[in-house]
């Protein structure tokens, strides 16, 4: 089993740059996080081959977080600040060595439709899918609950598949976050299990607090056993809140055998 530290949600009481260190240390192998792009990918990159972890996962360019926007693809409007936002994100890719990009649907703007941001969205996966595909990447996306972001477009595993098909991309796939998924379909085991082929990266958290697996309703112990016997070969992002220090709650890896 492949877990790679998410860096934006663990090990936060250290600097960023710093946390690369103090994940190699926790026995992690590899590393994610939401954005790079407030570092030179230089200074990233000597961090990952010093503690000689690999990068698994960041995001594309997701418009401006601080003032609350979680993505702009679903956004009308803002397709060349989508397509500059892809360049950058590929270049920083190549750079780091990451082989896979997720990208955030975003909220859907007032006063837009779902209809026009449904199009708009498959437009711009579609666009970002074949500058990735050039570069030998794979485009991933992903279901987000609307409970922790209302208005987010894309909020189920079905939907996220209907998108994915509608592009035709051939290296476009499912990033399955358990923790959005269990707030908002439930059936974690049969849903993975029934996408599988489809699903590129898996992330967890525990239900509710978002804290770490066996800290809520989810049956980890099961449902990482069934993943194994299903022969999932790909990360697993630890994307959840500690709910003291990262250190402290590191004891449910050894719990849940992983």
């Amino acid at each position: 089993m492949k877990l790679a530290a998410n860096l934006t949600m663990l090990f936060t009481e250290f600097d960023f740059l710093e946390r690369f260190e103090k994940a190699a240390q926790a026995g992690f192998r590899g590393v994610e996080f939401l954005f790079p792009y407030a570092w030179p990918a230089r200074q990233i990159a000597e961090k990952l081959d010093a503690h000689r972890l690999e990068l698994v996962l960041h995001n594309l360019p997701a418009g401006d977080w601080a003032a609350g926007e979680r993505g702009i693809a679903c956004h009308p409007g803002r397709r060349a600040e989508f397509e500059e936002g892809v360049s950058v994100a590929i270049a920083y890719a190549l750079a780091l060595g990451v082989r896979q990009l997720n990208c955030l649907a975003g909220i859907v703007p007032p006063g837009v439709d779902r209809a026009e941001a449904h199009d708009t969205l498959v437009e711009n996966l579609a666009f970002a899918a074949r500058r990735l595909k050039e570069a030998g990447l794979a485009l991933l996306v992903e279901p987000i609950n609307t409970f922790d972001i209302p208005g987010f477009f894309l909020s189920g595993t079905r939907q996220a598949l209907d998108v994915i098909r509608a592009t035709g991309a051939d290296n476009l796939f499912l990033q399955y976050d358990v923790y959005h998924m269990q707030r908002m379909e439930g059936e974690l085991a049969a849903t993975i299990e029934a996408n599988l082929a489809s699903i590129r990266h898996i992330q967890v958290a525990d239900n509710p607090g978002r804290h770490e697996p066996g800290t809520g309703e989810i049956n980890y112990r099961y449902l990482l056993d069934r993943l194994d016997r299903l022969g999932y070969t790909g990360w697993i992002g630890c994307e959840y809140k500690p709910r003291t220090t990262t250190y402290d709650g590191l004891d449910w890896l050894v719990q849940h055998g992983a």
